[in-house]
């Protein structure tokens, strides 16, 4: 290490000391002098003695360093079991704190300097929200903890268990992208659940949406209609947030198509944006709807938030028509790129934009990568047309199945008016 560096370390391992000290020091600013104890001195120096620590055990061997940081341990343990019998508060936060202030401490001397910086900031922030983590805990919900663990479950603990590999000559069944499918609607459910816990019915419905469809439309569009059906939200309103979703697939579409196939993109864009049109004005519609004829369905409080058996269900359904898409792949290939397209859009717009993107800069007429792109992003609209249909209400999936043939019949239209995907 040359000095400056040195001199770096050392002011990171203050710096992190300083931090908590701010924070210590605010929470007890109000107390008399002769009562306050461990605060922003006093954190600092630790933050000090820490990063000098961790430079002495660079020095010296990792045994010097060990032998440092059981002494400073004692003797804060001992310390606050005084302050402890003294006050009589049996919290041991200051405790773990000032131990993870010299351990902070002494990686910034040795360690990454990224790493360190973000610790530190990351244990300030749980210091500091104290009341907000409290009140957030005492708000939940045992369904709702159990909804968590479950995904955390399925994630962490089955999932790395399931082979990594199709178990069929054809590769259309592979066990763990299902599972990962099922963690998938799953995450996006409890997700949903969330968002409108926290914001609300109408605020939370659109948030929860548009950031879902980044991931995945279709299981937005499902998890729309299941709590419609389950009268959780309102079918307008619900409706409304479907086609929000969709805009987002467009959007996120016409983004992967201008990043990897941008000759393509030039054709493309006009019918995307037709589409977008259609979709916003579509969503605001109903939206509009919804605020003058709404009834009181969007106050209705959430009854769960995960359903295992319909996550599963559609997982189930969703991975079938993945298997069937690849069948089909396989035996037709790349023969008829409008058949790859229809079959693969009816569940993964991204991964049919990523394929044309390789064909475009391998020789494809930007134009028939164009095509197959805006057919598998129709393909997907109608299908989520047809998940509302099969697991909403009627006074959602009407309206949302309505405004996806709006938005194709406008796409239509546009592809007609700008002649057929530039005269290809």
């Amino acid at each position: 290490m040359d000095v400056l560096d040195l001199f770096q370390r050392l002011g990171l391992a203050l710096a992190i000391g300083f931090l908590i000290g701010v924070e210590r020091g605010w929470k007890s600013r109000g107390a008399e002098d002769e009562s306050r104890v461990a605060g922003l001195r006093t954190y600092t120096l630790i933050g000090l003695l820490g990063g000098v620590s961790g430079l002495v055990g660079t020095l010296f061997g990792p045994v010097v360093l060990a032998a440092l940081a059981l002494s400073f341990s004692l003797a804060w343990l001992v310390y606050k079991a005084w302050e402890t019998l003294r006050d009589g508060d049996l919290s041991i936060t200051g405790l773990v704190a000032g131990l993870i202030v010299f351990a902070l401490g002494a990686y910034a001397a040795r360690g990454s300097l990224a790493i360190a910086a973000a610790a530190g900031v990351a244990l300030v922030s749980v210091l500091a929200f104290k009341s907000a983590l409290h009140d957030w805990l005492a708000r939940l919900t045992w369904p709702e903890i159990r909804s968590a663990l479950l995904i955390l479950a399925a994630t962490f603990i089955a999932l790395p268990l399931l082979p990594d590999r199709a178990l069929d000559p054809y590769g259309a069944f592979n066990p763990r992208e299902i599972w990962l499918l099922t963690i998938v609607i799953a995450g996006a459910s409890f997700a949903g659940y969330v968002a409108l816990r926290a914001l609300g019915p109408s605020a939370g419905l659109y948030v929860g949406a548009g950031a879902g469809a980044l991931v995945s439309s279709t299981v937005v569009t499902y998890d729309l209609a299941r709590r419609t059906k389950a009268e959780e939200v309102d079918p307008l309103q619900a409706a409304a947030a479907a086609c929000l979703a969709n805009l987002v697939m467009f959007l996120r579409v016409g983004a992967l198509i201008a990043i990897f196939a941008a000759p393509a993109f030039v054709s493309a864009a006009p019918i995307l944006g037709a589409a977008i049109g259609a979709t916003l004005l579509a969503a605001a519609t109903l939206a509009f709807l919804e605020r003058r004829h709404g009834r009181a369905e969007a106050a209705m409080t959430l009854k769960s938030p995960l359903n295992i058996a319909s996550v599963v269900r559609f997982a189930l359904l969703l991975g079938a028509i993945i298997a069937g898409a690849r069948l089909i792949a396989h035996f037709y290939g790349a023969s008829s790129l409008t058949l790859f397209a229809a079959t693969a859009g009816l569940v993964d717009v991204d991964a049919v934009a990523l394929a044309v993107g390789g064909l475009v800069r391998e020789g494809l007429a930007p134009p028939l990568g164009a095509q197959a792109v805006l057919i598998a992003a129709g393909v997907d609209t109608l299908s989520k047309a047809v998940i509302a249909l099969y697991a909403g209400r009627a006074r959602f999936a009407v309206p949302y199945a309505l405004a996806s043939v709006f938005a194709i019949a406008v796409a239509i239209f546009a592809l007609l008016a700008f002649g057929a995907l530039g005269g290809s």
